[in-house]
């Protein structure tokens, strides 16, 4: 999620208070925004540097007890007579993956060792040699966490040579600004200033470009939108997207791509959150909405929270959180139909456009502002991909840049292009980014 950072939002209801806005050209609009919102700040804008905030807590590595013994003693000489210490050494030159799911089958002594709590922990922060992770979560799952990393560092290794590279340049004529990866990584949607949506089926890279290139979906010639397409998300195999032409159109996968619905909205989309209930929106005019697409009309709630164009979103079950071009953060419960109840999800990571990477926490049900780290990038972030082993960012600084999400995030490989990069997405062994270049950027990782 990456948006302009600022406080939390005073507490109101959820009723809609929306104003009309007056028609204007959406092309004009598009480029007034991204000259605007992805542009270098002015000086003495700039948020607090990573040196201003409290230093991290020491590496937990060297005061982290020894993994606590509970081996049973056996009689007989073996792997199994070994002292605890031995076994997790040995155990460290094994894949994280047969440790957890074959090693722990073997016998009950070996099981006790590779439950251990601690020795996953060890091991995590043996192979990042840094303070890890920048939060950490009530009941943390170390195993799951241990092996994301391996698999992590592992594909991105030597400075991601072994990463195969793919350019897909033949689907669209304009920038493409979102991008969005379904089934593990198997397909790939991309919407573009050239007003199209694409479908690609990415396990057919390496072949020829229109074997990649499944379709463009819409019944238009050369057109899925009338506008600029901004957001895409998906629910299954249903899947939306949003436009500067103030639209937000469905698509069904399952059904050869065909439309089945599309919602009018009050401006231009800039962001999507799909629900198996409900779609959210985030516009141009500042408001957030909700809208259930089985019904007519669509449109459930509606609320301007903000004061300037909403960017980004972040949506489940129980709370909705969007992020403004005003610096704020908002927090809405959606069961209390309330603004900024109490937050449940432990952290957030967002991105601004001085080329700095925030970590916010909640905290009595207000997200504050906890880390901040300088990643590398000298201009507005653009897109980020966060997940408990890896972090991707993106920038208009023309690279995108592989972390491992340690405190503070360490890179391990950066890649510089011709152009803008704009959004980032990963799935599976999958990469891909958009690029103001009219193209795809692929990398395929070592499975």
């Amino acid at each position: 999620m990456e948006l302009p950072l600022g406080q939390c939002h005073d507490s109101r209801s959820w009723d809609d208070d929306s104003d009309p806005e007056s028609e204007t050209d959406p092309d004009a609009q598009a480029e007034a925004y991204v000259a605007r919102v992805l542009s270098p700040p002015k000086s003495g804008l700039a948020f607090p540097r990573p040196s201003q905030l409290s230093t991290p807590a020491a590496s937990p590595s060297a005061s982290e007890p020894r993994a606590a013994s509970k081996v049973s003693a056996v009689s007989e000489p073996g792997l199994l007579s070994l002292p605890p210490e031995l076994l997790l050494e040995i155990c460290s030159y094994l894949d994280a993956r047969l440790v957890l799911h074959v090693l722990s089958r073997v016998c009950h002594a070996l099981r006790d060792l590779v439950y251990d709590r601690v020795t996953w922990r060890l091991r995590a922060l043996r192979r990042v040699r840094a303070p890890y992770p920048v939060v950490e979560e009530k009941n943390f799952d170390w195993p799951a966490a241990c092996i994301a990393l391996e698999e992590h560092l592992s594909r991105w290794a030597e400075d991601g040579r072994r990463a195969e590279y793919f350019c897909l340049a033949d689907g669209h004529l304009a920038a493409v600004d979102s991008v969005l990866l379904l089934q593990g990584g198997s397909l790939c949607l991309s919407g573009s200033r050239d007003r199209t949506v694409n479908l690609w089926d990415l396990r057919q890279l390496g072949t020829e470009p229109s074997q990649v290139l499944v379709k463009t979906l819409g019944t238009k010639r050369n057109s899925t939108h009338e506008g600029w397409v901004w957001s895409l998300a998906a629910q299954d195999h249903r899947v939306c997207s949003g436009s500067w032409d103030s639209t937000v159109k469905l698509w069904d996968l399952a059904a050869d791509g065909q439309q089945f619905g599309e919602i009018k909205t009050s401006s231009a989309v800039l962001c999507l959150s799909y629900l198996s209930d409900v779609l959210v929106t985030g516009t141009y005019d500042k408001k957030v909405a909700i809208y259930d697409p089985r019904a007519s009309p669509a449109l459930l709630k509606c609320q301007q929270l903000h004061s300037r164009p909403v960017l980004a979103l972040m949506a489940d079950d129980q709370h909705i959180i969007s992020g403004s071009e005003d610096r704020t953060l908002v927090v809405v419960d959606r069961r209390a139909n309330r603004v900024l109840q109490r937050l449940q999800e432990p952290q957030l990571w967002a991105g601004d456009n001085h080329g700095l990477l925030h970590v916010f926490v909640n905290r009595n049900g207000c997200l504050q502002l906890i880390r901040s780290f300088d990643v590398g990038h000298s201009f507005p972030i653009t897109g980020i991909q966060y997940s408990v082993g890896a972090l991707y960012t993106t920038s208009t600084d023309r690279s995108i840049r592989v972390h491992v999400p340690t405190d503070p995030p360490r890179t391990i490989c950066t890649r510089k292009y011709d152009s803008t990069l704009n959004r980032v997405c990963a799935e599976g062994n999958l990469v891909v980014a958009g690029s103001g270049d009219v193209s795809l950027e692929v990398w395929r990782l070592p499975a």
